[in-house]
């Protein structure tokens, strides 16, 4: 755990460095750091994100690289789904929601070809993987 915990930091820390970017293997890709709030414990948290514009929304993918397990944060997301997100160097308040049906197809089918480790990591699951998306609040 200290490990995961180690690389996000890192990351995190070069997002707000660069105004949003980032290089090393997420070089050129879309990431935003993600705030959450533990489901039971209600910690602040923070993690970095890969995430697509859909319309005025992000769309984010609760991927967790093909584990068998969903992220912890798709979990605080349903439990506390007021949150922010910071997309370059703009702290943005959202509101999460899970995609369904063809909402969620259409958008993880987009995501899966412009950014084809994400089919990599549905073939090594069983579980559907969450298309959440955070609309800004008002």
């Amino acid at each position: 755990m200290a490990d995961a915990k180690d690389f996000n930091t890192k990351i995190i820390e070069e997002f707000r460095a660069n105004g949003g970017k980032v290089g090393g293997p997420f070089e050129g890709a879309t990431i935003l750091l993600l705030h959450h709030r533990g489901a039971k414990t209600g910690a602040q948290r923070v993690n970095p994100v890969a995430y697509r514009p859909v319309g005025d929304a992000l769309a984010i993918f609760a991927s967790k690289a093909g584990a068998p397990t969903n992220p912890d944060w798709y979990h605080n997301l349903r439990a506390h789904p007021e949150t922010e997100v910071e997309v370059g160097s703009e702290t943005i308040p959202v509101v999460a929601r899970v995609a369904e049906g063809e909402e969620r197809n259409a958008i993880w089918e987009d995501q899966k070809r412009d950014n084809p480790g994400f089919a990599d990591y549905e073939k090594k699951t069983a579980r559907p993987i969450p298309v959440v998306i955070l609309e800004r609040a008002s």
